[in-house]
């Protein structure tokens, strides 16, 4: 098991940054992936970045490639995702996520820890 905690959503003007934090307890942090998804109203969720274990690997979707990065911090068992140039599109409910599993995977379902979500809002 391993309890997931979001913070640093809110309310951001177009074109500005906010830097989400998720921070993990319970099973040893190092033993899982983690992602970031996000759910905007009326749409399904989407893995917008991904990061291996040892943080070795990224994965970045196409639509935030260039303005989102993913990176984690194991001593502090916390991922991270910085985001900037933000647009109005990428207002939805952010979501941290842990995979227990030996594949470095995107897909929703090679998540079995989930956050309880941190709204983002981008005004435009």
């Amino acid at each position: 098991q391993v309890q997931l905690v979001e913070s640093g959503g809110g309310l951001v003007q177009a074109g500005g940054s906010l830097r989400l934090s998720c921070a993990a307890s319970g099973r040893t942090f190092i033993s899982f992936h983690m992602g970031w998804f996000r759910q905007a109203p009326g749409s399904e969720r989407e893995c917008v970045a991904a990061i291996s274990r040892s943080g070795g690997s990224t994965y970045h979707a196409d639509s935030v490639k260039g303005r989102f990065t993913i990176s984690r911090d194991n001593a502090k068992n916390t991922v991270y995702l910085q985001m900037s140039s933000l647009k109005s599109e990428d207002t939805a409910v952010y979501y941290c996520a842990a995979s227990p599993l030996v594949t470095f995977a995107t897909k929703e379902g090679a998540y079995n820890y989930w956050g309880q979500g941190t709204q983002v809002t981008v005004s435009s």
